[in-house]
């Protein structure tokens, strides 16, 4: 289905330059092109000038009871505290809610700032599903040899720390 301007969807593409498939995988090129569109994978918005913009990856939404929450959005929102050198925000188990928001967050050199403080920082700026419940402050974030942030590794590590479990499910 085609969502409407400004609203949030999965970018799919078409046309002589997308690529045809999967090499020897053809499971993975049924599950990507469908019916001649490309599954990118990208969550976007379109605004009424025809420019698409980014706001994350389809498997990055968290949703936290019934709402779909895009970390990026957060942030992006969190990296505007000047005491904040770097955040990732990511999804974990929750019994009540399917999932919570947690944030791991490297602050500036000689910077302090407790959850407290991130939590009032957002307070009346964003919606209050959108304030991470978990915030851990840490020294660097876990990262793959060429650079790519590992957020599952994050999110495993917080699940075995604090027991989390999911919500059982109909």
């Amino acid at each position: 289905d085609i969502v409407p301007v400004g609203a949030t969807g999965e970018l799919c593409t078409k046309g002589y330059s997308v690529m045809l498939g999967y090499w020897d995988d053809d499971a993975k090129t049924q599950e990507t092109i469908v019916d001649g569109w490309m599954h990118t994978g990208d969550l976007a918005t379109l605004d009424e000038d025809g420019y698409c913009n980014i706001v994350g990856r389809l498997k990055d939404m968290v949703i936290r009871g019934g709402e779909n929450i895009y970390p990026r959005e957060i942030e992006e929102f969190l990296f505007r505290h000047p005491k904040i050198q770097s955040v990732q925000v990511f999804g974990v188990p929750d019994a009540k809610y399917g999932e919570e928001l947690c944030a791991w967050i490297v602050l500036r050199a000689d910077e302090h700032m407790t959850e407290d403080d991130v939590r009032a920082f957002c307070d009346g700026q964003i919606a209050h599903y959108k304030v991470p419940k978990y915030v851990c402050f840490v020294d660097e974030l876990p990262m793959t040899v060429t650079g790519k942030v590992q957020k599952f590794v994050m999110r495993q590590q917080m699940i075995d720390a604090w027991g989390l479990k999911a919500a059982d499910t109909a």
